[in-house]
């Protein structure tokens, strides 16, 4: 599985229209692109934040939607976007959440790590990790992003509501430490956000 992540900042008080039309109209253009899997939409409105992801069977499907929803995707973005990053990546890991009620909360991890290592920070991750995250009451959902080519990483987790999140941040700080001292990756940036999207499509 492949995701591309569009990471924008802006207004907050330009946020909700421009997120309303990409819960809907982006949605809507996504769902029809061949490869299409599901999609995210986090907004932090104190700080005018944006995340968009989207979820692809393969890298052909993901690149030829990016070309062909580049214009209508900019033109949704416009009102609010005043800066933009758009990122690739592989999914790794994913355990995806399939319902999430209003009111759910989303924490990512940015990290840096040496393109060699990055295989190691995956079977940590997944083997060591994971198994004990998993046991952190309220999880819902958790993925592994890597971009092997430019050595870095990140780690969302959907949680039910603040409240879940909130409890979680101790625990968890303690899984990533101990992940960070083995795979000698290093935090880039670590961020919260409300949910307003997060789906996934069934495979046929």
């Amino acid at each position: 599985m492949y995701v591309r992540s569009i990471y924008a900042t802006g207004d907050p008080a330009a946020l909700d229209g421009v997120a309303e039309a990409l819960r809907t109209e982006g949605r809507e253009l996504l769902s029809a692109q061949p490869g299409y899997r599901g999609m995210g939409l986090f907004v932090d409105r104190e700080l005018g934040k944006l995340l968009v992801g989207s979820w692809w069977e393969d890298e052909a499907s993901r690149e030829a939607s990016f070309e062909k929803l580049r214009k209508r995707r900019d033109e949704l973005l416009s009102p609010f976007a005043q800066t933009t990053a758009v990122d690739n990546w592989e999914a790794a890991v994913a355990r995806r959440a399939e319902d999430l009620g209003p009111g759910a909360a989303f924490r990512l991890l940015r990290m840096d790590v040496e393109p060699s290592d990055v295989d190691l920070l995956v079977s940590t991750f997944r083997d060591t990790s994971l198994p004990k995250v998993q046991q952190i009451s309220g999880l819902s959902g958790i993925s592994l992003l890597v971009d092997r080519d430019h050595g870095r990483a990140a780690i969302g987790a959907l949680y039910p509501d603040r409240a879940a999140l909130a409890a979680s941040r101790g625990p968890i700080a303690a899984v990533r430490g101990e992940a960070m001292t083995k795979t000698r990756a290093t935090t880039r940036s670590l961020e919260e956000f409300d949910v307003l999207l997060a789906t996934a499509v069934p495979h046929a």
